[in-house]
């Protein structure tokens, strides 16, 4: 026996074997409704014919209620080339297992959906109220909000996204409604003082209408109640622009100079920071646009306006509060949405369906607010006074 080393093991136990790596189990192919807007003289889409001709090559059935496309010029016909059924019944597009929709759904829409279904729709939270949960929840739904869907790098990737578009309309817009109070040309021209723009909020839309509002030549002053968003967008605007915390007297003083006010401030806004008295000594025939209309009040004097009639007038002033104004460019916008919505569905293919999202991804987690009709965001939940159920004790 010398020279022979007992083992337990058998030569071929011995050899190096491959990786045997997860397979990840591809969930089956979703039907995706693309119900026609019918709030808020709404115009956007959620999806092109350009991506509904990607995910039928993918295996997805779409089907789109007629003339879904028609506020942003595209027509049932090049839905139906690209590989769409098109569909007349409203109840047939909310039937699907995947609902994606601008506007969340009215109260006879939500009767529509399925138990289990999954709806992908903007929240709008300032225009919600307790019972709209509590029949969406009555409907055994998963319901995901535009305003918490997170990328990869915890970035809230759909809101930046539209915000980018309305910081740049509302600036384009004030430029417009600002010529029909006084005949005033926003921005600046030789031997003519620059028009006086103040924008509170320095998140996205903010950063944006500070870059439109300089790029039309306006003198732009930032206010916001965080220190390190006035320092990122003051690095980023690259030009000497006051920037200031949201101190009553500063802003009192600044809105009484000002030609055109944007409030951008962050969702779920609770309070308004400018009080009525700020804006009654506010110039005649200047013109305020509260793009923060749907998560809540910025400007006291503010209230919901819609595209038909986008403004009125009080104490002189211009009210602008449009809660979709990105509608005014519906074409830009739902092309801007589609591409975000045509990776994020074939991510989920990658990732073998939303179940399987929902066990490995935080982000999809985040991006809930009801899991089969049960509330899983707790800021919600405490506003509205819901029974909030943690997500990661409902999935498993």
């Amino acid at each position: 026996m010398s020279g022979t080393i007992f083992t337990p093991f058998k030569e071929e136990d011995l050899l190096p074997k491959e990786e045997k790596l997860e397979v990840v189990k591809k969930g089956k192919k979703f039907t995706i409704g693309i119900p026609k807007e019918t709030c808020l003289n709404e115009r956007r889409t959620c999806i092109t014919p350009d991506a509904v001709q990607v995910l039928a090559l993918n295996g997805h059935e779409i089907i789109i209620e007629s003339e879904a496309g028609k506020g942003s010029f595209f027509t049932d016909q090049q839905y139906s080339e690209a590989g769409a059924r098109i569909t007349s019944d409203p109840k047939e597009a909310f039937g699907q297992d995947l609902v994606l929709k601008i506007n969340p759904p009215t109260d006879e829409e939500i009767e529509y959906l399925k138990p289990d279904a999954y709806l992908v729709s903007a929240l709008q939270i300032n225009l919600r109220d307790k019972e709209y949960f509590k029949r969406l929840g009555e409907r055994k739904v998963n319901a995901i909000a535009f305003e918490f869907i997170v990328d990869d790098y915890e970035q809230l990737a759909l809101v930046r996204l539209i915000g980018e578009i309305a910081g740049t309309t509302s600036v384009l817009y004030a430029s417009e409604l600002l010529a029909l109070s006084n005949g005033l040309m926003l921005g600046g021209i030789t031997g003519i003082r620059p028009t006086e723009v103040v924008i509170i909020g320095a998140g996205i839309v903010g950063e944006f209408a500070t870059k439109a509002a300089i790029g039309l030549g306006a003198n732009v002053r930032i206010f916001d109640n965080s220190l390190s968003k006035l320092r990122r967008l003051h690095t980023l605007i690259d030009a000497r622009v006051p920037t200031s915390i949201i101190d009553p007297k500063e802003l009192s003083k600044s809105l009484r100079r000002a030609d055109v006010v944007i409030a951008a401030l962050p969702r779920m806004c609770q309070c308004p920071v400018v009080t009525e008295d700020m804006v009654l000594k506010m110039k005649k025939g200047s013109v305020i646009i509260d793009v923060t209309i749907d998560n809540g009040k910025a400007i006291e004097t503010s209230e919901l306006t819609t595209l038909d009639n986008p403004y009125f007038i009080k104490h002189g002033v211009i009210h602008c509060a449009l809660p979709n104004i990105t509608s005014r460019i519906p074409r830009t916008t739902t092309k801007a949405i589609s591409n975000f919505f045509l990776s994020y569905l074939l991510n989920y293919d990658e990732e073998g369906g939303f179940a399987n999202m929902l066990i490995h991804k935080k982000q999809m987690k985040d991006s809930l607010y009801m899991y089969k009709g049960r509330h899983t965001n707790k800021a919600i939940c405490e506003r509205f006074d819901l029974t909030y159920h943690d997500i990661n004790l409902l999935i498993f």
